[in-house]
């Protein structure tokens, strides 16, 4: 199949004078938030909240900042979270790809718009 790449654009919502930034993440649907690299923390003013543990990859848990409020937009949708600051690669995990309604195509190595909901996302609640 491969690793399936996309490139998101980044604000900050409480710094509406800081210009958005794009950047290309990782998409990994292991993982449960978005993860960016520290640049990406200071060049958008993001504010540390918390630390939290993240268990990555290698079997080792770490504590790193969370950090926020994020904005992220791709093809038209828009989702507004916080991130896990940790490593070098943009992590976009599968919360921020709920709430935004988006679908992978694997044997494409695409991500796309969900086709039952083009035109507004749809969420699950109940």
């Amino acid at each position: 199949m491969g690793l399936i790449s996309i490139d998101i654009q980044l604000s900050n919502p409480a710094a509406p004078h800081l210009k958005p930034m794009t950047a290309t993440a990782l998409v990994d649907t292991g993982a449960t938030t978005l993860c960016v690299p520290e640049f990406v923390a200071i060049q958008l003013q993001l504010q540390e909240s918390e630390k939290r543990v993240v268990n990555t990859a290698d079997g080792k848990s770490h504590v790193v900042p969370y950090m926020g409020p994020l904005k992220i937009q791709y093809e038209g949708r828009t989702c507004y979270t916080g991130a896990i600051v940790i490593g070098d690669t943009m992590l976009m995990g599968a919360i921020p790809l709920e709430d935004m309604d988006l679908n992978l195509l694997p044997a494409e190595r695409k991500v796309v718009v969900n086709p039952n909901s083009p035109n507004i996302p749809s969420a699950i609640a109940k």
